[in-house]
């Protein structure tokens, strides 16, 4: 029960990584805040998360400022604070090579990805602060290292969500507050089976095909799965994590080159 008596808040935690996370700091000891668009998906989490009054789910789109401020202030009404800040909530769609992109898309991939991360962060910063005590985690991905074709939305979302990682780590850095971030590799969330085959088709591959590439890129010949980023972000977010901070650390089965 390392996480007793913490409040974490965890975006996009209905389900996939960000639902593996939120159950992983539930069998911990915290208390969790999910979020997500859908008010049945909620309430199906929470149901099937059996975690009594230390599961609350708010609904809430994090493509807005004003989204993000709601759940923020619901988490603090509910718990009276937040310790842990998990930016998962993410994804991208409308891909295609950048001689063809079109605006919306990147300006959309920025606010679900980097935008929400960026809101968030401060927010639950000037909570923690005060408190001495923190822990600001954020999803990127294995994109967020690397270049692939016809993803260049989420690949420069992900690069952004990398190095505002690092500059607010040494804002922070004598304040109790760490904040880091996990890159996934690939992994068969319901987002990836939603988007996958678009993005795949960007990339000239069908869905199976880029499912096929990811694998074959990692040293253990497979994709990741939602409990082996959730176990990282269990360290990342206990008193045992304290002196990481400002990191970017690879769950992505070896594929990363750094």
């Amino acid at each position: 029960m390392e996480l007793q008596g913490r409040v974490a808040v965890i975006t996009g935690g209905t389900r996939g990584i960000g639902r593996a996370i939120a159950e992983g700091f539930l069998a911990d000891g915290a208390s969790v805040v999910i979020n997500g668009r859908s008010a049945e998906k909620g309430a199906q989490a929470v149901k099937e998360m059996n975690g009594g009054d230390r599961v609350h789910f708010v609904q809430g789109d994090i493509k807005s400022r004003e989204g993000c401020q709601a759940i923020i202030d619901a988490a603090i009404a509910k718990y009276g604070k937040i310790d842990i800040m998990v930016n998962n909530a993410g994804g991208a769609t409308g891909h295609a090579p950048v001689i063809d992109l079109e605006d919306w898309a990147m300006e959309d991939s920025l606010k679900w990805n980097f935008w929400s991360t960026f809101w968030c962060t401060q927010m639950a910063l000037r909570d923690m602060v005060p408190r001495g005590w923190g822990r600001i985690i954020n999803v990127s991905s294995l994109e967020g290292k690397h270049g692939k074709p016809g993803v260049s939305i989420y690949v420069t979302a992900k690069h952004a969500i990398n190095g505002f990682t690092k500059s607010c780590a040494q804002e922070i850095g004598t304040t109790g507050v760490t904040i880091n971030c996990i890159c996934p590799g690939a992994i068969e969330t319901d987002i990836m089976r939603d988007e996958g085959p678009a993005a795949a088709a960007s990339m000239g591959l069908t869905y199976q095909g880029l499912l096929d590439w990811f694998a074959s890129e990692a040293a253990i010949k497979r994709l990741n799965t939602c409990e082996e980023v959730a176990a990282v972000a269990s360290l990342l977010a206990s008193e045992a994590g304290a002196g990481i901070t400002g990191s970017m650390i690879s769950v992505d089965g070896g594929t990363a080159a750094y």
